[in-house]
């Protein structure tokens, strides 16, 4: 199954939905399409997931297609997923800025994700997928977290 979200905020993503409906494959495909009013003919749509159902859609996928949102990279990343990562742009209003492109770049660059710029190209990035090793994801969140504590330790004793 391939589990395509396009986070929950109120930016539109018909672009990337296009290309997913374009494709010629074989294969089950569920969408939480946010705010982009869409109807499909290959696809489950949903408009906004409980988080228990967005969870284990998450958990199911053998693909991810998202936006370059970070918080729907780095949970997919945790549960070390291979994702296809797609840019809103501001080119086509699709957002205020290009913010997205530079995240989806970051990730690439480091190996954590597929990145799909050029829509035309988004069943080779699932032919690619197949044999594409997420680099694993590790949250810097405990050192920060100790980081935090000594510091504060350190105001507490001045």
């Amino acid at each position: 199954m391939i589990f395509v979200t396009l986070g929950t905020q109120d930016k539109k993503f018909k672009r990337l939905l296009d290309a997913v409906e374009n494709l010629d494959i074989d294969e089950k495909i569920i969408a939480q399409i946010g705010s982009t009013d869409y109807k499909s003919e290959k696809m489950e749509i949903h408009k906004f997931l409980p988080s228990n159902e967005f969870d284990k859609y998450m958990k199911e996928a053998r693909i991810i297609i998202t936006h370059a949102g970070v918080g729907t990279i780095i949970y997919g990343l945790k549960l070390n997923k291979k994702m296809i990562v797609a840019p809103r742009l501001k080119e086509y209003k699709e957002h205020v800025n290009d913010h997205q492109l530079q995240i989806l770049e970051t990730f690439a660059k480091d190996g954590f994700i597929i990145p799909l710029k050029d829509f035309s190209e988004l069943k080779n990035k699932i032919k690619e997928a197949e044999k594409f090793v997420p680099k694993k994801f590790v949250s810097n969140n405990e050192n920060f977290v100790k980081s935090l504590d000594n510091e504060i330790a350190r105001l507490i004793k001045e």
